[in-house]
């Protein structure tokens, strides 16, 4: 692990991914400063020798590189903006990296507003879920000069093992979009293949089982088949923020012109968790819409 002794580091979104990070970085060596919406959070880590910070401002005001880890396009926005921002707190020489999974456009128009205030944007969305934030092992997709990713290779290599530089700013939410576009439809794959086991009255664990080690092999096949099979539907990523980040896919797409029938037909699944009140299930619950149909 990388020694960031020295290091001013800020967090801000305490939620299943920030809060293992924030920890990692204060294991490391780093002085962090954290903070969130929720207060819980804050207060806990403050009791772990982490720093808290009442706003977004006072974390970019405190560190030199701000982690922002929270849900969605307008979390990143609030947290920028405002007379309690980030970027009212940015001073030149600062960096900015969104962790989270933002849309692509957002991204570039926020990269130059903190470019015009002194500071560096990165973007740098991961894969790996709240295992991989916990293991430190995730999967970091970063969009920056190659000068910014030496600057804050460091604290990637904390975070995660596989740090991949896309290209310039706003690449890696591209990447990230790929990413949770083939998850989306994995996941519903899994769910329907799982199913189909059940209803010819095999047992569909000795099916995953099997699986394994051929070609229908991945990780959704692995960790959420697993939930699937034992019914495990406790959040480790919730239903309602897949369907955000396909919505999102879907919006890149047209941007880009491109259709997309199998995340079009997948989108309507996800929607219909969401109608159902599933949202705040894992996205192993999708085999419950699935099983519905």
């Amino acid at each position: 692990m990388a020694d960031l002794v020295g290091w001013k580091i800020g967090l801000i979104g305490l939620g299943h991914m920030g809060r293992p990070m924030a920890r990692a970085l204060h294991k490391a060596g780093a002085a962090v400063t954290v903070s969130s919406r929720s207060p819980g959070p804050v207060a806990q880590l403050a009791g772990e020798g982490l720093a808290a910070a009442s706003t977004a401002r006072d974390v970019a005001a405190a560190a030199d590189i701000i982690i922002i880890m929270v849900t969605d396009t307008a979390g990143v926005d609030m947290v920028l903006h405002g007379p309690d921002g980030a970027i009212a707190g940015l001073t030149a020489g600062k960096i900015i990296i969104d962790m989270g999974t933002t849309k692509v456009r957002e991204t570039r128009e926020w990269a130059a507003e903190v470019a015009q205030a002194g500071g560096t944007y990165v973007d740098a969305p991961v894969s790996g879920g709240q295992v991989g934030a916990e293991q430190g092992t995730l999967s970091i997709m970063a969009g920056c000069s190659a000068d910014a990713l030496e600057r804050v290779r460091p604290v990637f290599e904390v975070l995660g093992r596989n740090i991949t530089h896309i290209g310039d700013v706003g690449a890696g939410q591209v990447a990230k979009t790929a990413n949770q576009s083939i998850v989306a439809v994995t996941l519903a794959a899994v769910a329907e293949a799982l199913t189909l086991a059940q209803r010819a009255g095999v047992d569909p664990g000795k099916v995953r089982e099997a699986l394994q080690g051929g070609f229908a092999e991945s990780r959704v096949l692995d960790l959420h088949g697993g939930r699937m099979v034992e019914r495990m539907f406790e959040p480790g990523g919730p239903a309602r923020v897949q369907l955000k980040d396909v919505n999102q896919a879907l919006e890149l797409a047209a941007q880009v012109g491109l259709k997309t029938p199998t995340l079009s037909n997948v989108q309507t699944l996800w929607q219909k968790m969401i109608d159902h009140g599933w949202g705040d299930l894992d996205q192993a619950g999708i085999i419950r819409v699935i099983e519905e149909l």
